[in-house]
């Protein structure tokens, strides 16, 4: 069996760790390399010491000895983090798995550009339940298109740096499209005061920050008489770690590209 190199970026954080575990009990992929930030005391550490279980991979703060052994990196760092290490594995042909949030145009540009160089599945999560929820989104918004007004909310840990989430944008995006309106003209991120009636035309955003809550997004679709729900809430980060090993088997045999979740489910074409 040809195992799947794959290098971990923020090598040392939480969902680093669980991608390395994710990895390690992973028959078809192997821990090729490890990349933290430099100065952190967890540098030339063992990168699976915190299993028990040594991998003989030491986090790297310098990309070239970090990358040095892998054909893959899954990176779900900062957006400054990761475009540096995109700029490296396009140039040296590393094939990249971003599930990083809080990119600007010229950020998801970048990474548009890098795919003409290598393969990337590029998504704002990487959990199999919430792209099979973003479906299910696309199919009610078309159903819901008249008398329904449409709110998502969005809850994660105190330590989430930005807000919305991306899945939470990716959400309302799914959303806008289905119902043929562009997210950044009916988008209301947030309510204060005397605001009038609400616009029907309008897609609303809520947004909690609170203790470790790893991440719960509701779509809530509010008619007359009625309300409907579409929810997906995570109890552990083991999804996206999942996730993300079936992207790298996806771009296995991929040289260069853009791709997302839905490519990687084989969810098909819009419905």
């Amino acid at each position: 069996m040809t195992q799947l190199k794959i290098a971990i970026a923020g090598a040392n954080g939480r969902m680093g760790r669980m991608l390395i575990e994710a990895i390690e009990a992973a028959p078809d992929a192997v821990l090729a390399g490890a990349l933290g930030v430099a100065g952190s005391p967890e540098i030339g550490q063992d990168a699976a010491a915190f299993l028990g279980k040594p991998a003989g991979v030491p986090i790297e703060s310098d990309l070239a000895r970090g990358l040095a052994g892998a054909d893959f990196l899954i990176d779900f760092t900062r957006p400054e983090g990761t475009l540096k290490h995109l700029e490296y594995c396009a140039a040296h042909g590393i094939k990249m798995i971003i599930g990083t949030t809080g990119f600007d145009d010229a950020g998801k540009a970048a990474i548009a550009a890098a795919a003409e160089k290598t393969a990337i599945v590029f998504a704002p999560n990487m959990s199999v339940g919430v792209n099979v929820t973003l479906k299910l989104l696309e199919l009610a918004a078309k159903s819901l298109s008249e008398g329904y007004d449409i709110e998502i909310i969005e809850a994660h840990h105190r330590h989430k740096v930005d807000a919305p989430s991306g899945t939470a944008l990716k959400m309302g995006e799914v959303v806008a499209e289905a119902l043929g309106r562009d997210l950044k003209e009916c988008a209301i991120y947030g309510r204060e005061g005397v605001t009038g009636a609400r616009d029907p035309s309008t897609i609303g955003f809520a947004t909690i920050r609170g203790g470790d809550i790893i991440g719960d997004h509701t779509v809530l679709f509010a008619g007359t008489g009625e309300r409907i729900e579409i929810s997906h809430k995570s109890s552990s980060r083991a999804g996206y770690a999942q996730g993300s090993l079936r992207a790298a088997r996806f771009l296995a045999d991929k040289a260069t590209g853009l791709f997302d979740m839905p490519d990687v489910l084989a969810l098909g074409a819009k419905a």
